[in-house]
């Protein structure tokens, strides 16, 4: 191992300090085009919503279920094992196999005849997309040194918003075209929006070798700590896969035992019952295809899947669950941003929607207008915002939470003015503001997360923030939306206030947040220690 003494007595450089070499720079870019397509794939089903909503004859409240539901719980839970993987396989290849396998599964949505197609293929995108960041995190941890290590970083996330705005505009040129050029359908008898996830979809197969192509560095290696290859690389894999996928999980709680197993059962009658009062509870839209039931079919098999993990955790490396899910100073400020999630995931679907059907926007013109703009406030609110919190930190120890509270709050009057004008500029304007406040939020809760663990425990806290994101966010957020606008005659004002009922939540949650995070933050090895972590 190459320590910083040994590097300067040899004239090496030390561990950190190497220049980057410009394959690395070339590397980044590739990454940072499958960041972007990962983002238009998932996000140009909002520009296509009015066309899939009218061609199969389903209702908004199953709109929401497909952008959020269908692909959030995948996304989330197999994220889990397949970031194992990424830390013991080969990184290039894996993400590789997942582009192809998103990609195919965007085109296999503009084959779709039926929401149960659709369905399908979006569940796929979902397992498909949760490979890229894994991936891609650890390959540029490896391509560059710590000192640009955020810089690599902002770059490659840079793709989030790029892809989000760039899917507007290449949804409604796509679609306007084609819809101009056949309009009894064109080859195959595909309708416009079919042909959309066609184009966007099969130019990701043709990525997917040239991200072949690419060197895999050697793990460690940058920070003068080679790491040998795992000789049982799919172990761990299996292992997680054991531990957070139904129905393998009832395997993997038998392995630790009966009581274990016990506890996992009686979960899983839990949230079986609580899916089916959900399901009954909640009626269903008279032309809903899938039915109501299917979202919180799939949202209890996703809470089981967690319950489990935690469960697991809780037996394999009790001080990091201590740190997680049993500090709630961490699960206050988690829980908290899910409810900026909640709003934020919500505005991002429906806007196209909503803009298209009440304010009479062409589909082209919000690809302008509303598509770029948003990538741009996104992109300046995350870094602003990470700023921010970081200027406030240094003057505070709640300067990180009060920066989240900030993007909860603020985002709230440009939302309201937004889907409550009838001036489609002022949309446009409002729509923008809200991105911008929203994204603020993202950087300061993803650092107060990081600030409450052990180093080598981050990682498995960067899941757990991902899955309040994905499972609470996503996952209920614009079905909500979309649900109160079905049962309101296809209202998306309606339905974009009905969201606001997290604000509230969220403020709880915040608040305890500004009192519990300083002092959960000053006290991580002491906490540690109490719970069995072996330290210096």
């Amino acid at each position: 191992m190459q320590t910083e003494a040994s590097a300067r007595a040899t004239g090496a450089p030390p561990p950190g300090e190497q220049q980057v070499s410009a394959y690395s720079w070339y590397a980044l870019s590739v990454l940072v085009l499958i960041y972007i397509l990962n983002f238009i794939d998932r996000q140009i089903l909002s520009i296509l919503a009015n066309d899939i909503k009218l061609d199969l004859g389903v209702e908004d409240d199953y709109l929401g279920f497909l952008y959020g539901t269908a692909f959030a719980v995948f996304y989330a839970l197999f994220g889990i094992p397949l970031g194992k993987l990424a830390d013991s396989w080969k990184r290039v290849r894996l993400m590789s196999l997942g582009l192809a396998l998103w990609s195919a599964m965007t085109a296999l949505s503009g084959f779709a005849k039926n929401a149960g197609t659709l369905t399908v293929a979006r569940i796929g995108v979902g397992v498909g997309e949760a490979t890229a960041s894994p991936a891609a995190y650890s390959l540029i941890s490896d391509w560059f040194p710590a000192r640009l290590r955020a810089t690599a970083l902002a770059i490659y996330s840079s793709g989030l918003y790029l892809g989000g705005g760039i899917s507007l505009l290449i949804g409604g040129l796509v679609v306007e075209n084609w819809n101009a050029a056949f309009p009894d359908g064109g080859p195959l008898g595909l309708a416009g929006w079919q042909a959309a996830f066609l184009a966007v979809g099969i130019p990701g197969l043709l990525l997917a070798l040239w991200v072949l192509t690419l060197r895999e560095p050697v793990r460690g290696a940058i920070d003068g700590l080679p790491t040998p290859e795992d000789p049982q690389p799919f172990r761990g894999f299996v292992q997680e896969l054991l531990q957070v996928i139904p129905p393998f999980t009832l395997m993997g709680a038998a392995m630790r035992g009966l009581p274990a197993l016990a506890i996992n059962l009686a979960g899983a009658a839990f949230f079986t019952m609580l899916a089916l009062w959900l399901s009954s509870a909640v009626p269903a839209t008279s032309s809903l295809v899938a039915g109501v039931s299917d979202q919180w079919l799939f949202l209890g098999v996703g809470y089981y899947a967690v319950f489990s993990w935690a469960m697991s955790l809780r037996s394999r490396d009790l001080p990091t669950f201590r740190l997680t899910w049993g500090s709630p100073a961490f699960l206050t400020i988690v829980l908290g941003y899910g409810t900026v999630a909640f709003v934020a995931y919500s505005a991002s679907y429906w806007g196209a929607p909503y803009a298209e059907r009440a304010l009479g926007a062409d589909k082209s013109d919000l690809g302008w207008f509303l598509g770029a703009p948003s990538a741009v406030a996104g992109f300046l609110g995350v870094i602003g915002g990470g700023r921010m919190a970081d200027y406030l930190l240094e003057r505070r120890p709640t300067g990180r939470v009060l920066v989240v509270l900030f993007g909860l709050v603020t985002t709230v009057p440009p939302l309201v003015i937004a889907f409550t004008t009838a001036s489609l500029p002022v949309f446009y304007v409002a729509s923008f503001f809200a991105q911008f406040l929203s994204a603020s939020a993202l950087g300061a809760a993803a650092a107060s997360s990081q600030a409450l663990v052990l180093p080598r425990m981050r990682g498995l806290a960067t899941a757990t923030f991902f899955l309040s994101t994905t499972l609470v966010g996503l996952g209920i957020g614009p079905f909500m939306a979309g649900y109160v606008s079905a049962i309101n005659g296809g209202n998306l004002s309606v339905g974009m206030m009905s969201t606001l009922v997290a604000v509230p939540v969220g403020l709880v949650l915040l608040l305890a947040a500004l009192k519990l995070v300083p002092a959960a933050a000053a006290s991580v090895v002491e906490r540690a220690r109490a719970a069995g972590e072996n330290l210096p």
